[in-house]
């Protein structure tokens, strides 16, 4: 949003403002559409946000994390800008500016987003949303696109605006990262681990190489049997949200098999390289997820010494919501929005890479950044909770559970 006045990189430093103030958080409640049932507003900085999947259905054993802005408009207002029909929130170019990565990238790659239920307008969205950056049209009809149930058909699940929102999130930043791959969206019946895990073997089915999957709950002594069942897949790099509820380690981010993703607050700075990054963390409920697994083995790559299991993160990107995305949605949503939470966090390094290139068959792609450490950006600062040994917790120096190995520099630490 902007006036005449008022160029492209102050309205960035309006919404990213929010991103620095030091505020306490507060909840109040709020009205919102059928099937998003979010009813916590969280405030910071000016900045108000609520959790796209804050409810979850009867049955659902995970939850989306996504993040809705609700008062970019109002704070814009505030400060005398006027609005018009130029989304507020990082775009394409940020993101490639931050992350160091290519124009046009993803060309012979395929993606894939696994979310639960239905958003019957997320072509149409999608195609809004590249229209309005410049990126290539990816419809069904040219091939680009496609969008199937968990077992791959087209009778699709029932609609449900709080994930349209997760699933409007996932396909815009993919199309930001890599406008050249072609998508596929997986819809599963539900959002229980063996409807989101069918999805995901669906996806590897029909072709892709890369699974972005933005959602997780409470780690379960099944979770090792759920890992070979659901993300044992040798040769495809499987990326997965964190958490939004800061210290903690949730399923499926702590299987042994995937790439977990913490999340970032991301600031222009006066750098050399132009931006800075630290720890998101909003509250102690509420910033990206870390720690260590009570359930799953430790990788063979993975060599933090402060936990005998499997670490989260291994990277990173931003998910603050207060520093967020601009994302265009209309089931459930007015058009033009900013979403945080480390569902844009997982999108965007599954983006990230389809750049780097196909895996090789039998590899691990989870493995890859720790063999390219220097090609990332390493963030060392901020902290999502109170921890022991405190790297579990706290960014520092090289290898932290909140930011893993850093942000990428790049698409070299995401290639075999």
């Amino acid at each position: 949003m902007h006036s005449p006045t008022m160029p492209a990189s102050t309205r960035r430093f309006v919404l990213a403002l929010a991103g620095t103030a030091a505020l306490a958080v507060s909840a109040v409640s709020t009205a919102v559409p059928a099937g998003a049932a979010p009813t916590t507003v969280h405030t910071k900085g000016g900045t108000s946000w609520v959790r796209a999947c804050d409810t979850l259905a009867k049955g659902d054993t995970m939850a989306c994390d996504a993040l809705r802005v609700t008062s970019t408009v109002q704070r814009v207002h505030a400060l005398g800008v006027t609005p018009d029909a130029t989304p507020s929130g990082y775009g394409p170019s940020d993101l490639r500016s931050a992350y160091n990565l290519p124009v046009g990238g993803g060309a012979g790659q395929t993606v894939a987003i696994v979310d639960a239920y239905d958003d019957p307008n997320a072509e149409s969205d999608l195609a809004v949303y590249r229209s309005q950056y410049g990126l290539p049209a990816c419809t069904t009809a040219n091939g680009c696109f496609k969008k199937v149930n968990q077992t791959g058909g087209t009778k699709y699940p029932t609609k449900n605006s709080g994930w349209a929102g997760e699933i409007s999130l996932d396909l815009d930043m993919v199309s930001a990262v890599a406008p050249n791959a072609k998508i596929i969206l997986v819809e599963a019946t539900s959002a229980t681990t063996a409807n989101l895990g069918t999805s995901v073997n669906t996806a590897v089915r029909l072709g892709a190489k890369f699974v972005s999957n933005s959602y997780g709950g409470p780690e379960s002594s099944s979770d090792p049997s759920y890992d070979n069942s659901y993300f044992n897949h040798p040769g495809v790099a499987i990326t997965v949200s964190a958490g939004d509820s800061a210290y903690g380690a949730q399923y499926p981010a702590s299987s042994r098999y995937v790439t977990s993703v913490g999340g970032t607050a991301l600031n222009r700075s006066s750098t050399a390289r132009g931006w800075s990054e630290s720890v998101w963390s909003t509250s102690s409920t509420e910033g990206t997820g870390s720690g260590c697994s009570a359930y799953d083995a430790k990788p063979s790559w993975q060599k933090d010494t402060g936990c005998g299991r499997r670490t989260v993160s291994d990277v990173s990107a931003v998910a603050d919501p207060a520093t967020g995305v601009a994302v265009y949605q209309t089931y459930g949503g007015s058009g033009w929005a900013v979403y945080g939470g480390t569902s844009a966090s997982s999108p965007i390094i599954a983006g990230v890479y389809a750049l780097a290139g196909t895996p090789s068959a039998g590899s691990s792609p989870a493995s890859f950044p720790y063999a390219h450490t220097s090609a990332l950006n390493d963030v060392t600062t901020g902290s999502n909770g109170s921890c022991s040994p405190s790297y579990l917790c706290k960014a520092g120096p090289g290898y932290d559970g909140p930011t893993g190995l850093g942000t990428p520099n790049g698409t070299t630490a995401f290639a075999g």
